[in-house]
């Protein structure tokens, strides 16, 4: 079927908005009414929830539940003041778990880009009743610590952050502003409008003073979870044996180090970690697959649905 015979949900139709406890923090969800096994989408670094809106909007009929995870959107946003550990992607997993046990959901189909897609798989890990299958899509999920430094990275102490991560602009006038700015150039200029507009409108919130806009999530929050990094899932996978499918963008240009949140950051040979996985690589995509193509992800989604009906 052609994206332009697929439904989508009606114009208008918007989510539930609450907050829910995760492990130590609170977290913030969109609730998307429907039947079915429950849809739970984790946003990858800097995100947030509402950035899943046009893939869900390919899913009528489709309960669907996003988180704003600890230090993105409107969850609770821990200081680093104690220490950047705050912010390690295991406590990303344990607030998954503990939001979705508090919500009681069960045997979902847990969707994951990048970050995301390493927390839902160790969450999955963690408590195996939660999900009944996984959508990883370019997940953060290697062998290797940690993400690649940018030029400069190395003459600050310890290695430091991205620079192009803790330099990012933070205040905005508007989300029209930063959408203005962002829609001309890479890695934006090649997203779906909608998902673009998507991010900046509920990437932002209001200056304490009233004036102006600051990103949801702070610059220096975002330099510190990509420092303190994902860990190696590699025991973990083995034992993770509901149906996995791994979308995969191409690999990484070591010529543009510019570029290097654009490229893949899933180990090749991810698929063969699992008992039960699938492959596709998309080398047409960047890293930034659901919002180049959100009805592609959308579909890959409908199709688990469709595998856990038939082997039900």
């Amino acid at each position: 079927m052609s994206q332009d015979e697929r439904s989508r949900r009606p114009e208008g139709e918007t989510p539930r908005e609450f907050r829910v406890q995760g492990d130590g923090v609170e977290l913030a969800v969109t609730e998307w009414a429907g039947e079915g096994p429950p849809l739970v989408f984790a946003h990858a670094t800097s995100f947030h929830g509402r950035c899943w809106d046009e893939v869900i909007r390919w899913l009528p009929g489709r309960r669907a539940i996003a988180f704003d995870l600890r230090g993105h959107g409107r969850a609770d946003v821990p200081s680093i003041e104690g220490g950047k550990d705050v912010y390690l992607w295991s406590h990303v997993a344990d607030d998954i778990v503990a939001a979705l046990r508090e919500l009681g959901i069960s045997d979902a189909i847990g969707i994951g880009h990048s970050m995301g897609g390493h927390s839902v798989t160790l969450a999955a890990s963690i408590d195996p009743g939660l999900f009944a299958a996984l959508l990883l899509v370019d997940p953060t999920i290697t062998k290797s610590m940690g993400m690649p430094k940018a030029e400069g990275d190395d003459e600050q102490p310890g290695g430091g952050p991205h620079l192009f991560v803790i330099r990012r602009r933070n205040e905005w006038a508007s989300a029209h502003e930063m959408f203005e700015r962002f829609r001309g150039r890479e890695p934006h200029s090649a997203w779906e409008p909608a998902v673009l507009r998507d991010y900046c409108e509920y990437g932002l919130l209001p200056n304490d003073d009233g004036d102006g806009f600051h990103l949801a999530c702070p610059p220096v929050v975002e330099a510190a979870v990509y420092e303190v990094g994902q860990h190696d899932l590699s025991a973990e996978a083995p034992g993770i044996e509901v149906p996995v499918r791994i979308l995969r963008a191409r690999p990484r240009d070591p010529e543009n180090p510019a570029a290097a949140l654009s490229g893949s950051p899933t180990a090749v040979d991810l698929v063969d970690w699992f008992p039960n996985a699938e492959d596709f690589y998309l080398p047409e995509h960047t890293h930034f697959i659901p919002m180049e193509a959100p009805a592609l992800v959308a579909q890959h989604i409908e199709e688990l649905v469709g595998r856990l009906a038939a082997d039900a």
